[in-house]
């Protein structure tokens, strides 16, 4: 599906990302975790082709850089961290961008079906009338992750989706849906690609881990070979317990010294 090989990044004389290998099957959400600094938005920028590398990227066989723009965007979608915070539109038409690569000037009802579809599955069809500008922080996350998954609302198979930490100024309720939605885009043979730096929700949702530190991978496998205490503490450099989820059955990391807290009550 997606696969890259020895993918180095450096800015000036910094080096972002060592060598990196990386290679994903269709049907499957992979997590990109690790600590501040680790190279994830790096990695997933060059994933998507947003950001030049000398590394060749494959996308379904094919060198990312070979593909035609309009037809790769039917393809592929990427959900990006930054967005302007004034955008003088109202919510719908802001999701309605999703769908460009589908027409020149005015929307079909394919289009306009597209778009309602995604705006239910990010709860923000009851703001469709609003100014974007209005929103709250996770309202606008919303919108932005709706307009994204819009865009690839089409019959063309083994589709694949960029998020780079969608979960951001969201509660907890929609964090829980935006990944439920994710693993249905997942379960139709599509694959994602997520950044995240909630562990446990990690662990619940993930078919496997990418964990990097420092431009590295550290370990590539499902969570439970790589969320145990050794892999997490070292990686984190702070203390943690490993225990199995009572409702999921997946890891649930526990950080901090649970020891030295007891002391302290004592």
């Amino acid at each position: 599906m997606l696969k890259g090989q020895n993918i180095s990044y450096s800015h000036k004389e910094f080096e972002i990302l060592k060598a990196i290998d990386f290679s994903v099957a269709f049907g499957k959400l992979i997590v990109i975790v690790g600590p501040n600094g680790a190279g994830k938005s790096t990695l997933l920028s060059i994933l998507s082709n947003e950001l030049e590398s000398t590394a060749d990227i494959l996308f379904k066989e094919k060198d990312l850089k070979k593909w035609k723009i309009d037809e790769l965007s039917t393809h592929k979608a990427k959900f990006s961290q930054q967005y302007n915070t004034d955008i003088p539109l109202f919510v719908h038409d802001v999701v309605l961008m999703g769908r460009y690569p589908y027409f020149e000037n005015k929307p079909s009802s394919t289009d306009l079906e597209a778009v309602e579809k995604a705006m239910h599955q990010t709860d923000v069809f009851h703001l469709k009338n609003r100014d974007y500008n209005t929103l709250s922080g996770g309202e606008k996350q919303r919108v932005h992750l709706a307009r994204v998954l819009t865009q690839l609302k089409n019959d063309i198979q083994n589709k694949l989706i960029f998020l780079d930490e969608p979960l951001n100024n969201l509660d907890v309720l929609h964090q829980h849906r935006i990944l439920e939605t994710i693993k249905e885009f997942t379960a139709k043979g599509n694959t994602a690609i997520v950044v995240l730096h909630d562990l446990n929700l990690t662990a619940q949702f993930a078919d496997k881990v990418f964990l990097m530190k420092n431009g590295k991978v550290k370990a590539y496998d499902v969570p439970e070979k790589v969320f145990t205490q050794k892999i997490v503490s070292e990686i984190y450099d702070f203390p943690c317990m490993i225990c199995e989820n009572p409702v999921y059955k997946k890891p649930m990391i526990v950080f901090g010294n649970a020891r030295k807290h007891e002391a302290e009550l004592v």
